[in-house]
Parts: C-alpha cells; structure tokens; sequence
C-alpha cells in the first residue's frame, strides 16, 4: 500500500497511513491499495462494510456505482488484450471529498500512466483525479477495439486466401469473447451515465461535462463491438462457403479424373474378354498401340477438360 499525497499534480509520499485522515490543506490524498489492505483502511475512512465485503469475495465484480454518506464506491474494467483473448481486471474506487482509494488484485496498466497526466494536468481533487483515470480506461477499450478489428481483417483475408480448419475455431473464440465484453460494457456506461448527469456531491458541476464526454466515448465503443459481432457472423458464412466451394472443387476433379479413367477402362475391358479374333490380339506390337491408343485418349480428354476449365 502506498499513500501519496497530491498537489497540482506532485506526489508526496505519506509514510503514516493515519496522517490522511484529516484533509490537507491543498490537495488530496491518493492510496494505492490492495484488497488485504483494507483491514487497516475501512476502521480509518469508515468505509462502508457492504462495499469491503465486495472487494474482499468477489473476484470479478460487475461495474457499478454505490453512494454512501461519506464516500463513493465505484467499480470499472480495465481491459487487456493478447491477441488471444480478452481480460478484464477489476478497479475498485472509494472517492470522498479529500482522497480517493484504488485498490486492484492485478497491476493496471493505467495506473501506470496515469501519473504523468496528473503532473501535466495539475490534478488537486479526487474528482479530477477520477475523471482522467476513468478516461485512460475508457481509450483503451478503443484501442483495443482497433486491434480487434484489425484481427477480424486478417482473420478475413486468410480465409479468403487459404482456408484452415483452425480457422473456425478463432471465429468462434474470437466472437464469443467480443460477447461477453458487450455484455460487460452494459453496466460500465451505466456508471458513466450516473457520473455524467446525476447530481453527486463529490463531483464538481464542470467536471460532469466531461463525464459526459467519456460516456459518448464509451456508446461508440459499445456500438463499434455491436459491429464487431455482426463481422464474426459474416466471417463464419465466409469460411463455410469457402470450405464448400472447396469441397466442390475437389469433387470436380474426382469426377473429371473417373471421367479420364472411363474410356480406359472400357479399352481394357474389351480386350479382357475371351475372344480370340480381336483387332490386335496376336500381333507383336498390339499391347504398345493400345497402351498408345489409351494414353492418347487420356490425355485429349486432360486436355479438352483443361480448355474448358473443368480442371
């Protein structure tokens, strides 16, 4: 756990957890946080025990807003992608008046850099702070949904070009995956919405504009994932007109190749028959000119199919 306080955007360490309790003169305190740590915290700020016991059993928790008299209890996702699959991770946030708790199970990598905006921005209240914090997430959603996107153009012009069977299994992966975020993001522009327009004491009135900036953000990333599942429902009729356009295509030229081989056949059958008086049958060179005569009509027929496309 780490206490730092916050003044236009400088950092301060704290070293006594206790010295955040009584609000600073300017500024606000931040404590980063981890889920164990709230057995010192919640005696401290008086955080509500309903809020605790989320953090402390649920793994992943639904994005929500609760109000309490003293504090906020907000939850977001972070989102992570690895080409592979999707992770969402958990931020948990208590906001009050003079300082803002961030408490995670993982590293986040907005967190991360969300100290040099502060800095830049000259960040002195928690409501601030929460705002560019929120707003980090949020982009990334965006460049994560650039990424998919990406995936899904590869994903069509491999198809396109060469059909695997492995193929289908990265539609179905992939699409499951693109449904089960849009599910997430239901409840997250939810709390955007509330942070926008309902009147909460600890945000300041201008910053709710900006709330309301994040929250267009987050419908266009909600309706760019809409899309993203309306692409995977026409890659999958891609990839099965392909391996059926494929499948005829073999089948072509299995009937093409029987068809080649009917005349031979037909050839070799007369000549099997118990007949002694058969053009040929007793001459010396007969066996070579029908050898001859049957390649000659093979390779006509390869070669009328070939003209004709048919192989």
């Amino acid at each position: 756990m780490k206490a730092r306080l916050v003044q236009d955007g400088v950092f301060t360490i704290v070293d006594d957890i206790t010295q955040t309790v009584v609000p600073p003169q300017h500024g606000f305190y931040w404590i980063d946080a981890e889920p164990e740590d709230l057995e010192l915290l919640q005696p401290l700020f008086h955080l509500h025990e309903l809020a605790v016991e989320d953090v402390l059993t649920e793994e992943e928790q639904r994005p929500k807003i609760e109000l309490y008299d003293t504090h906020y209890f907000i939850v977001v996702n972070s989102i992570r992608f690895d080409d592979e699959e999707i992770f969402l991770r958990a931020l948990n946030i208590f906001l009050s008046k003079h300082y803002i708790i961030t408490i995670t199970r993982q590293k986040i990598n907005e967190i991360r850099a969300l100290k040099p905006v502060l800095w830049e921005e000259e960040v002195t209240a928690p409501d601030q702070f929460l705002y560019h914090l929120i707003d980090l997430i949020v982009d990334n959603y965006t460049n994560v949904g650039d990424r998919i996107e990406a995936k899904i153009e590869k994903l069509e012009e491999d198809i396109l070009m060469h059909t695997k069977k492995s193929h289908l299994n990265e539609i179905i992966g992939l699409r499951s995956e693109i449904l089960w975020l849009k599910k997430v993001l239901v409840p997250q522009k939810e709390v955007l919405n509330t942070l926008n327009k309902k009147d909460l004491k600890l945000i300041s009135e201008p910053l709710r504009k900006y709330f309301g900036d994040i929250y267009e953000n987050a419908v266009k990333i909600s309706e760019t994932f809409d899309t993203f599942r309306d692409l995977m429902g026409n890659l999958r009729e891609a990839y099965q007109s392909s391996i059926a356009s494929r499948a005829n295509e073999i089948m072509r030229v299995f009937t093409a190749i029987t068809t080649i081989f009917m005349p031979l056949t037909f050839i070799t059958g007369i000549y099997g028959m118990n007949f002694e008086k058969l053009p040929g049958l007793h001459s010396e060179m007969g066996g070579f000119i029908t050898i001859l005569l049957m390649v000659v009509v093979g390779l006509s027929m390869f070669f009328l199919f070939r003209k004709k496309d048919w192989l």
